[in-house]
């Protein structure tokens, strides 16, 4: 199932047909068996034709968040530890990506309130203050307020890798910032947990022309998503549930800045396509 927040509601799209709900986002989405609940309540719901349901995506699409807090999980993959090692070694910080890879504890950090999440086909922004910024592709998790997954989502979490490069303790300005983050198109609600086969990709067009393109596995992930989930919710409560990026580290390579008016896609298998295009803050 795939659950969509537009401006008059949600919609909810199944191989069965689709559904407008009017139960208010945080109410709909956190609660145990989410995937149970939509089931039962498409049996009372209005049903919509493709046409109806196409007119409101391109119209009334919104991101997939209430008042949840977004937040990021980082060097989950072999590669994101590496990137982020090259990109730290001058400012002496390499070791610490190295020892959080191995380390039992994972690092997580904050990434963003729902006023700075873009969706689908909105603009997300690179800093003025910043001479490497880039993209990097992300199987987002919500999370309810009893810490039990119950859906996924696709995440943009956008970084400044010369501020994060300079000093490690940068890290909050590198990644929270005006529209830092995207989350969409929707909320996928399967039956059960997301195949561990599941596929990642990114391509980013500047003027029409592909300038980088890259996949990964989801199995590629050196810790489980329920481990992630539990570290997160150990001394943290989330009353309306949370969103958790859980990293992949596929980025461009050194050399390689996103400029304003790039165009990125990110895919996940079973989930859809996050379209975003690189914009500035205007302050």
């Amino acid at each position: 199932m795939k659950l969509y927040k537009i401006k008059t509601g949600c919609l909810l799209v199944t191989g069965q047909g689709n559904y407008l709900l009017h139960t208010p986002w945080d109410q709909l989405i956190n609660r145990d068996h989410l995937h149970q609940h939509l089931h039962e309540l498409k049996q009372r719901a209005p049903s919509l034709n493709d046409q109806q349901t196409n007119l409101l995506l391109n119209s009334e699409l919104l991101a997939p968040i209430g008042s949840q807090e977004v937040w990021a999980a980082g060097v989950t993959y072999l590669r994101s530890r590496d990137a982020r090692m090259e990109e730290s070694k001058d400012a002496g910080g390499a070791s610490f990506y190295d020892k959080v890879y191995a380390a039992e504890r994972p690092e997580l950090f904050f990434k963003a309130l729902p006023h700075r999440v873009a969706a689908h086909n909105e603009e997300v922004y690179i800093r003025k203050d910043s001479s490497w910024n880039v993209p990097e592709p992300e199987l987002t998790l919500f999370i309810n307020a009893g810490g039990r997954i119950q859906g996924y989502t696709i995440g943009n979490d956008m970084s400044s890798r010369s501020i994060e490069g300079e000093n490690p303790l940068y890290l909050p300005q590198a990644k929270v910032y005006e529209r830092s983050a995207a989350l969409g198109p929707c909320l996928y609600v399967p039956q059960g947990p997301i195949d561990p086969a599941t596929t990642i990709s990114i391509i980013i067009r500047r003027q029409d022309q592909v300038v980088f393109e890259d996949q990964i596995g989801l199995d590629r992930m050196k810790r489980s998503l329920t481990e992630l989930a539990a570290y997160l919710f150990l001394e943290c409560r989330f009353a309306p549930g949370c969103f958790l990026m859980t990293g992949t580290g596929m980025v461009p390579p050194p050399g390689f800045t996103l400029a304003l008016g790039d165009e990125v896609d990110i895919q996940i298998e079973g989930i859809g396509i996050l379209h975003n295009r690189i914009g500035e803050s205007a302050k």
